[in-house]
């Protein structure tokens, strides 16, 4: 067998992103976002499937050219079938569909959420730390929230470039995302979108003890987050009834370093409930190997939780590099490669879906 050359393609919200890798090493990894939904304060889905059929023949094209590969030297196009924005992935879907019937050449889907646990395994060239099987993965994001258990004794040898792992969720969020929580209480704040990044950055300024918000008590490792939404909310009424204030920034200007404050207690709480689930997980099912991946593991806060809960517990802990924490098409090469070599293709008549499980 020749090289393998793989052209992955991510469109499932609003970033455009293709990425090639040839035989398990990234050559290239191009993401174009969309700034139109800023001014909305969240994601128009018939804007970004828009943009997508804009940005996707440039992305792709760039990506090409970056690793310096032609389109006729690849061996499969992989492409994220879902979950996601049903117009972004369509988007996606089609163009990966076209290409590959020009070509000749196999198809091969990936589950997003499976993309990012395989963030972990992605190479640059350089030697890269990863983890072994099994291992827990805290995937974060702004539409999930999971405890995945990955591998075990059904899992391929990962490590060796062979097979695709198995991946069981053992704890997923009953209603809001961290991701989602993080960004409807920024929007509170007036902050701009995306608001996780902005939370995180005025944390840092904050007192993480400033404010107690009500933590959920639910059984098992699941989790939820739409209590603490609603507690912070709350919050933010009494202290403006108490103030007489009629906004948030009228309050603000009542009360020193209130956001900064609001954001630290915000995120402390946040990452203290998902790390408490995780550390019981790991404990139950006795597993030191721990990992976590999706957009909400660029937060500052929990990187440091990570790390601190590795000393504590004597975790081996793995964090992904910042570029492929986001939605990438480097995890979707990643494991679209191993679905090749497990010979795992899609028919072309697949369709994609919006909403599935890992």
């Amino acid at each position: 067998m020749g090289k393998i050359v793989i052209l992955a393609i991510e469109s499932s919200c609003d970033d455009t992103s293709a990425a090639v890798l040839c035989d398990g090493v990234l050559l290239s990894n191009v993401t174009a976002s969309q700034k139109v939904h800023e001014e909305f304060g969240g994601v128009v889905p018939e804007l970004a499937s828009r943009a997508h059929q804009l940005n996707i023949l440039p992305v792709v094209d760039t990506a090409l050219k970056r690793a310096g590969v032609d389109k006729k030297d690849l061996s499969a196009i992989a492409f994220t079938r879902g979950p996601g924005l049903l117009g972004s992935l369509l988007v996606g879907t089609s163009f990966a569909k076209g290409l590959a019937l020009s070509l000749g050449i196999p198809l091969v889907e990936v589950n997003h959420l499976q993309g990012h646990v395989m963030a972990h395994f992605v190479r640059t060239g350089e030697a890269v730390r990863q983890p072994k099987f099994p291992f827990l993965c805290l995937l974060v994001s702004g539409g999930n929230s999971q405890i995945v258990l990955v591998g075990g004794e059904t899992a391929g040898a990962v490590g060796s470039g062979m097979h695709m792992p198995k991946m069981t969720i053992i704890g997923q969020t009953i209603d809001d995302a961290a991701g989602e929580a993080f960004d409807k209480c920024a929007k509170v704040l007036g902050l701009p979108y995306p608001g996780g990044p902005w939370i995180d950055k005025l944390a840092k300024q904050g007192n993480p003890k400033a404010f107690v918000f009500a933590e959920p008590n639910i059984a098992g490792y699941d989790y939820s987050f739409s209590g603490l939404k609603t507690s912070f909310l709350y919050t933010i009424r009494d202290l403006m009834k108490a103030d007489g204030s009629p906004t948030v920034e009228a309050l603000a200007a009542h009360i020193p370093n209130l956001k900064e404050d609001l954001c630290a207690s915000l995120q402390y709480t946040i990452i203290d409930v998902l790390m408490r689930k995780l550390r019981k997980a790991a404990k139950d099912l006795k597993i030191n190997q721990v990992a976590v991946a999706g957009g909400v593991s660029a937060n500052s806060g929990l990187r440091e939780a990570f790390l601190d809960y590795g000393k504590r517990y004597k975790w081996d802990v793995f964090i992904p590099p910042f570029a492929f924490t986001t939605d990438n098409a480097a995890m979707i090469a990643q494991a679209g490669y191993y679905k090749f070599l497990d010979g795992d293709f899609c028919a072309i008549d697949e369709v994609p879906f919006a909403k599935t499980t890992i």
